[in-house]
């Protein structure tokens, strides 16, 4: 019974995903989350969330990550090595992003189910010298953060940082989680929302490097499910393909420090002037009650009464995904764990 009741609850995700974007039943409920879909194809572009269909990275990008992490180090407030210092993950991102991070009450506190509230809790987290930062915020979308003197940068410095004793020159990582609100064009088409992420996640690469100057590694993650939305602020497709916009920036800078020129859509990628390293944080959509590879699925109930934002339960589920990629990533555990290693 409890299974019948699960595939009737799928079946109706995907109905209610169809009936918002007019997609074909059918269609939506096929749709695979892009780490399953390996060399497959969704309309065409290629699955895995990096090149050739695969779910890990090239291998000069892995060592170069791993180069990054060795250099996230205790910074005093000026950017100088400090064994008294501090180095900052920060968030980037929208209301989704700050409440799946901090889920904060307005008084500075972060809730318990958040990632930073379960990192609190956590006796492996370097809770000496990481400092995790809630810099996302409701309503700031993609466009809010693509450009260094976006009035963003500088209410996460007055009002995150500075409160803390911190400033811009100890953010040393961070996590990104954007979306346009209200998308209207969906892939394959040319002028479609997750080829203008693209360039919007491009130009905030560059941002986060103007502003944060000793940022060492962006970890991007895309949406959750939206196939419950009531509302056009994000639903499907667009939830899904908000990943596809992430692979292909990730990919532009792949491509580009391998010798294969600049991306047109992302602009200028470089590691080793331009940009911090950017790559995957955990990759969050699952095709509602259907299982992921790995066993990812989303209720009903982990959203609240617009089918976009997360409830509790669903907040929690990101905080937890998040808190076993950093503790388990090569390219994190050395400064996020006590005693971890990046190889």
């Amino acid at each position: 019974m409890i299974i019948n009741v699960r595939r009737l609850l799928a079946m109706l995700a995907a109905f209610v995903m169809a009936t918002v974007v007019g997609m074909p039943d059918a269609v939506a409920a096929a749709v695979q989350p892009i780490n399953d879909l390996g060399t497959g194809s969704y309309l065409g572009f290629q699955g895995g969330l990096y090149p050739a269909g695969r779910n890990t990275m090239p291998d000069a990008h892995r060592t170069a990550g791993v180069t990054r992490a060795l250099r996230v180090r205790p910074l005093d407030t000026t950017g100088a090595p400090s064994p008294n210092g501090k180095y900052v993950l920060l968030s980037i991102g929208m209301s989704n992003t700050t409440q799946e991070f901090c889920s904060g009450d307005g008084s500075g506190k972060c809730a318990s189910y958040s990632f930073i509230g379960q990192a609190a809790a956590d006796p492996q987290v370097n809770h000496d010298k990481l400092v995790i930062v809630d810099g996302a915020a409701g309503g700031q979308t993609a466009g809010t953060w693509d450009a260094p003197a976006d009035a963003n940068y500088d209410r996460v410095r007055d009002t995150r940082l500075a409160p803390l004793g911190l400033t811009e020159r100890q953010v040393q990582v961070a996590w990104v989680k954007v979306a346009n609100a209200n998308p209207s064009v969906s892939l394959p088409a040319t002028n479609a929302d997750a080829y203008q992420l693209v360039t919007q996640q491009g130009n905030i690469l560059r941002a986060l490097k103007k502003r944060y100057p000793n940022l060492q590694q962006v970890f991007f993650s895309s949406r959750i499910y939206g196939g419950y939305a009531t509302t056009s602020l994000n639903p499907e497709p667009y939830a899904y393909e908000t990943g596809f916009g992430v692979k292909w920036v990730i990919q532009a800078q792949i491509t580009q420090m391998s010798g294969g020129g600049t991306d047109p859509r992302a602009g200028n990628l470089d590691y080793n002037n331009t940009t911090a390293w950017a790559t995957w944080g955990p990759y969050l959509w699952a095709n509602g009650l259907q299982p992921r590879s790995d066993g990812l699925v989303w209720d009903r109930s982990d959203f609240g009464s617009d089918g976009t934002h997360p409830s509790n339960s669903g907040r929690q589920k990101v905080g937890s995904l998040l808190l076993r990629f950093f503790k388990t990533s090569p390219h994190t555990a050395c400064w996020f764990v006590v005693g971890g290693s990046c190889a």
